[in-house]
């Protein structure tokens, strides 16, 4: 019988897409362009090659490794990409996504990744290629919805906030601005002005942010309500605190 990843507990919407969140099935809601993301990534000029940091690893000539050969290089190491970041910021006002089912999902779903989870935002580095397949996946699909959620790589404090009056989360720098029912970038992750406008896309209405969420809120789904998850959460504690003191 084919192994079946057990990845969270619970019965409620939250519950389960948190579980979609980490097996990477989920449904993709809009499109960006490779130049659309290149530009509000701000690493790159839009069409330009990749800059490297060394040579294709074809031309290496590296000394015989068992784990190079077990192990395939990604598509950014391969070509000597170098290392590159994506940072995400989640309102707490039902987000779809919170920063550590981002990272999550980075690490279960791709390969060559380093996520970096905090409190508030959730940074991803990896070869340039490899990290921008990321982003592109989980900007185009139900992990984001452009009102609440963002791209940024400085100045990120504001998912906190209550949102706009028109019901876009807080950014000190106003990377994005709502335009004809379309969130629309006016500059990079690190708020830079860009030279052209890129639509984010639409954004989610109350209900389906309520509904696609993976945060618990007492006006939502409260945490209590999801008794599976209470109980696994309490024995991972209990474990945790007895086996840590190695009572046999």
């Amino acid at each position: 019988m084919a192994y079946e990843p057990q990845f969270y507990p619970g019965a409620t919407s939250v519950a389960e897409n948190r579980r979609k969140h980490m097996s990477g099935d989920v449904e993709k809601l809009r499109e960006i362009s490779d130049d659309d993301l290149t530009t509000v990534l701000g690493h790159r000029a839009p069409g330009t090659d990749y800059p490297s940091t060394h040579p294709p690893l074809a031309e290496m000539g590296e000394p015989e490794c068992s784990i190079r050969e077990i192990v395939e290089p990604t598509p950014g190491a391969k070509a000597g990409d170098r290392i590159r970041y994506v940072q995400f910021v989640d309102s707490m006002y039902n987000a779809p996504a919170t920063p550590y089912f981002r990272s999550y999902n980075a690490s279960i779903n791709f390969r060559g990744v380093d996520p970096g989870t905090l409190s508030g935002r959730q940074v991803v580095e990896a070869r340039e290629r490899d990290m921008e397949e990321l982003a592109k996946f989980q900007i185009e699909t139900e992990m984001t919805c452009p009102a609440l959620s963002s791209l940024r790589g400085a100045t990120v404090h504001g998912h906190s906030l209550r949102l706009q009056e028109d019901g876009v989360m807080f950014d000190m720098l106003e990377r994005t601005v709502l335009e004809n029912g379309y969130i629309v970038a006016v500059k990079d992750q690190v708020g830079r002005p860009i030279d052209k406008k890129v639509n984010m896309g639409k954004p989610m209405s109350e209900e389906e942010a309520a509904k696609r969420t993976t945060i618990y809120r007492v006006d939502n789904v409260p945490y209590r309500s999801d008794s599976e998850v209470i109980e696994w959460v309490h024995r991972v504690f209990e474990q945790r605190t007895k086996y840590g003191f190695q009572p046999l």
